[in-house]
Parts: structure tokens; sequence; C-alpha cells
């Protein structure tokens, strides 16, 4: 039963973090139809500067102080990327594709070239080191943490999106860009607006991943975006909340998994992504088991040589 709980809030902690990396994909793609694949490398930017910053200040105030820092990081470099590249590529798939892959490529190399290519131990408060008794099982705090940052997220993205006056130009925008823009609407401030603020949720996520793993890599933001577009795909564009719960969905597998089947916790992901992906019907379509089941009543017809 404790192994079971540990494992359960552990992959709840796993799936949170998945989740703060994958709504700003979701933001930015949904939003902006953006494939956005430098999400990762801001939060590798991120990840570093709080890194410095949590070790030179120290304790508790080092770690909020890092989580500002690290969330202003990611903020600044997603607006610079979109004033300086983006914009100029809107309804360029293709381009955007190749820009935003060469800074993933680009943006780890360089960050390996400055602090090497060894992982380095994120300094976390003791506050947040220990761990605490759950129906038998010994939970690290920070599992808490993370949860509980996801969930302010999730209700912030929620409100922004449907209470405030840019996440309705966005909305509008996206569906009728000419027509707003014919209002006198400035539909591109409000795009740069959501690119900046997927930005800076990929260095939060960058924060409470180094937190999380207890240490911070050149790579890791390009290892976690993996899982994050496979929660974005699991979870699709419909809603910030089918996001959330694709996220958790994975965590939770994803820890299952490595215990119950001897580590094929990446490999359980994949069946899941691939078992949702055939699952879905085709556009005009109905689903798989829609489409057995036609298959299987459709009258039967003769040829013309009187066979079935």
């Amino acid at each position: 039963m404790d192994t079971l709980v540990l494992l359960t809030l552990t992959g709840l902690g796993l799936g949170a973090l998945y989740f703060l990396i994958a709504s700003g994909l979701a933001l930015i793609f949904g939003l902006m139809d953006v494939l956005n694949f430098a999400h990762g490398a801001f939060l590798t930017v991120s990840v570093y500067t709080a890194w410095r910053t949590a070790e030179t200040v120290g304790g508790m105030p080092g770690l909020l102080l890092a989580a500002v820092v690290g969330t202003l990081t990611g903020l600044l470099l997603a607006a610079v990327v979109e004033l300086v590249l983006i914009r100029r590529l809107y309804g360029r798939v293709k381009e955007q594709i190749l820009v935003t892959v060469g800074l993933s490529l680009a943006v780890p190399a360089l960050v390996q070239t400055v602090w090497g290519a060894d992982a380095r131990p994120f300094p976390v408060p003791d506050a947040l080191a220990g761990t605490v008794g759950v129906l038998g099982a010994r939970v690290p705090v920070n599992r808490f943490l993370l949860v509980a940052v996801a969930l302010l997220v999730l209700a912030g993205i929620r409100l922004f999106l449907s209470r405030t006056r840019y996440g309705l130009i966005v909305r509008a925008g996206v569906e009728d860009r000419a027509m707003v823009t014919a209002l006198g609407i400035d539909v591109t401030r409000a795009f740069t607006l959501v690119f900046a603020l997927g930005g800076a949720l990929a260095g939060l996520a960058g924060v409470l991943g180094g937190l999380y793993f207890g240490s911070l890599s050149p790579h890791q933001g390009t290892s976690l975006l993996v899982f994050a577009f496979v929660v974005v795909i699991i979870g699709g564009l419909v809603s910030i909340t089918s996001v959330a719960l694709s996220a958790l969905t994975v965590g939770l597998v994803q820890q299952y998994a490595n215990y119950y089947a001897g580590g094929y916790g990446d490999l359980a992901v994949v069946v899941l992504l691939a078992a949702v992906v055939l699952s879905r019907p085709a556009a005009g379509t109905g689903s798989p088991l829609t489409r057995l089941r036609h298959a299987l009543t459709a009258p039967r017809t003769r040829s013309a040589g009187g066979t079935a």
C-alpha cells in the first residue's frame, strides 16, 4: 500500500511538471498555430539562470528569487524570439519549424559551452528537501509543491483566456485575424504576449524541474519537451483542462510502468500515445470500433457470378 501511495503521489508531481511545460506549448500552438520546438531551449536557459541565483543567495529566499529570475528569463527570451524571428513567419509553418528546431539545437550547445556538459546539483532548501508521511509512505515535499503550482497555473490560464481582454483578442484573432485587425485591435501585440507567457511557463517549469530531479543539465529541456509534446497530442487542443488531465495520466503511467514493468516507463508512454492516436476518428469517419461494427453488420452484396 505504501509503495502504491508513493508511486501515485510521485506520478502526480511528475504529471504536474509535464503540465507546466505542456501548458506553454498548448497556448502557443493552440492559439497562435506555431509549433515551437525551441520551448525546451527556453526551459534550459531559465533553469541555469535560476541555478546561479539559488546558489548565490541560498536557502528558501534563494529559491523564491530563482523562481522569479527563471520565469522572467523564459519570458524575455520568448519575447525576443517572437519579435525577431517568429513574427516574420506567421502562416509559414515549414520556416517556423526550421527556425525553432535550429534554436533547440543551438541554445543547449551554447549552454554546454558556457557551463559544461556535466549535470550539476540544484540547490534545494531544507524545507523542501525532506519527506512527509502519507498512508505509511514517505513522500518528498516538493511533489506537493509541484501539484499546487500546477493547479494555480491551470486556474490562471483559464481566467486569462476567458476573462481578460487579451485572451479574448487572441482567440478572436486566431479565428479571423483580418476582421479583428479591421476593428482597430493590435493582434500582433497580443500574440507577442501569449508567446512570452508560454516562455514564462517554460522558465517556471525549469525551476520546478530542478527541484523535482535535484539536478540540471544542458539537454534537460530537450528531453522534457518530448514528453510535453506527448501530453499535448494526447490531451488535444480542445481545452487547457484536457491538457492537464493528459499530463497527469502520462506521469502516472510512466511511474507505474517504471516500477511494475521493470523500468519501461518511457515505452509505456509511447504505447499510450499510439493507442490514443489510433483510436481517434479521422475527419469525417467514426472511431475504429464504430467502423468495425459497421463492417460486421453491413449487408453482404452478391457478385455477378452469384457468390457472396
